[in-house]
């Protein structure tokens, strides 16, 4: 069960005390949580001290789940730069925090590595570089003025791309060092967490299925070349040029096969068609790739909308997805890390307790897409672990408290107090199913 946003709604020992027992209720064996860098390094650096009681909350959390037979999935960094780090050299626009999350990833490895078996290094890394870099809708809020956000700073064109290239950088300095210092005695495994779209060519013009290709280089392509060949694909060299980064050849050698597993977050698909763009006055990664995303074709959604205007329910897509993968990436293996539906719970007309429980749609949604998964599995893909998104209402980003993702209701009114869905019940009885067919 996912819970990466842990710190944001399991903020006390009685409340990650709850979501164990919920785990084991549900018969789920793994849950996957992120690792504040701040609330164990305050200063982002070694040099600035170690927060031990930052360090104490994630011990007990992990002996809890270790304890009561849960496999803990960690993820090292989910999207929290330091405001230190931020403030000293400008965080991943700076190369220098490669060093830094070397330090930090390594900590982690020491302190926790004897129970954890399971690391990600890096959540989502294109939503970090590209909404806090592009839109600036997310921190640190950068982006080209032009492009009328509101954000105090930034280069849509460029930044973007220097981010993820320092991302990059950091993920593989901290899987050699894990790999070097602790793999062989901790007999761990570690790697990293993308997402993806699903993406269908608007026409069959060969112009809109080369867009479609185009769009996962940009976005997938971006993260799974480097860690597959050492570089970024041809065609983002050739339309973003100098703006760039390359790696030297000795971090080309780092980066390739620098991950034992690929997390794979999935959650909708969109229409993909060719948008021929003159970049050369108002440049972005988000129009580099001369391709616009649609959700519809001749008027007819590409799936059922959710809650969220994001979210298009299109199962077949994580199929195709995980085949995607299978075949042009030399076949990883691969966890899925996130995937799931929300209800909308608007301030100004709340849902109520019986409404939110009433989840049939998020029973469907995990059906459908389980099952298209398994075809998947049919076919090959090496697929070791499924993780919905979420096991209780959290905190959303941008979207707050009024996006509701969890199989457990989250009453904020009332002391955190939390309710089952239906689909709790139906993901228990799918579980203990399987455990009968075994």
């Amino acid at each position: 069960m996912d819970h990466s946003n842990g710190d944001l709604a399991c903020d006390s020992y009685h409340h990650y005390m709850e979501d164990v027992q919920i785990l084991k209720d549900i018969n789920l064996n793994a849950y996957r949580f992120s690792i504040s860098w701040s609330r164990v390094l305050p200063r982002g650096k070694l040099s600035g001290g170690v927060n031990e009681e930052g360090v104490t909350y994630y011990n007990n959390l992990i002996n809890e789940l270790v304890g009561n037979g849960i496999e803990p999935f960690v993820t090292i960094f989910h999207w929290d730069v330091p405001q230190a780090l931020e403030d000293e050299y400008g965080g991943f626009l700076s190369q220098k925090i490669v060093a830094d999350f070397r330090d930090y990833a390594n900590l982690c490895f020491k302190r926790f590595g004897d129970r954890v078996k399971y690391w990600i290094t890096l959540n989502e890394p294109w939503s970090f570089s590209g909404g806090g870099y592009v839109t600036g809708a997310m921190a640190p809020g950068r982006c080209s003025g032009w492009l009328n956000f509101n954000c105090p700073a930034g280069d849509s064109g460029t930044e973007p791309y220097i981010v993820t290239h320092n991302q990059l950088l950091a993920h593989a300095v901290a899987v050699k060092k894990y790999r070097e210092k602790y793999q062989k005695s901790q007999k761990g495994e570690i790697g990293i967490t993308l997402v993806s779209k699903w993406l269908e060519p608007l026409t069959k013009s060969s112009l809109d299925v080369e867009a479609t290709q185009r769009s996962f280089d940009f976005k997938l392509g971006c993260f799974m070349n480097p860690l597959t060949t050492g570089d970024y694909p041809p065609v983002m060299r050739s339309l973003v040029g100098n703006r760039l980064p390359k790696f030297s050849p000795k971090q080309a050698d780092m980066v390739k096969g620098s991950i034992d597993f690929l997390g794979l977050n999935y959650y909708t698909a969109q229409y993909a068609a060719n948008s021929p763009y003159d970049s050369s006055l108002n440049l972005s990664y988000d129009t580099d790739s001369q391709v616009t995303l649609l959700n519809e074709k001749d008027g007819v959604p590409i799936g059922a909308q959710s809650d969220s205007n994001w979210i298009h329910v299109y199962p077949k897509g994580i199929q195709n997805l995980l085949l995607y993968i299978k075949n042009k990436y030399n076949s990883p293996r691969i966890y899925i890390t996130e995937n799931g539906l929300d209800q909308k719970d608007d301030l100004t007309k709340p849902v109520t307790i019986k409404e939110a429980l009433n989840d049939t749609l998020r029973i469907k949604y995990y059906h459908d897409h389980l099952s298209n998964i398994l075809e998947a599995m049919k076919a090959g893909v090496k697929v070791e672990g499924y993780f919905a998104w979420s096991l209780v209402d959290n905190f959303e980003w941008a979207y707050g408290y009024n996006s509701l993702f969890g199989m457990y209701y989250t009453d904020y009114k009332d002391g955190l107090k939390r309710y089952p869905k239906l689909s709790t019940e139906w993901f228990r009885s799918f579980l203990n199913m399987g455990r009968m067919m075994d």
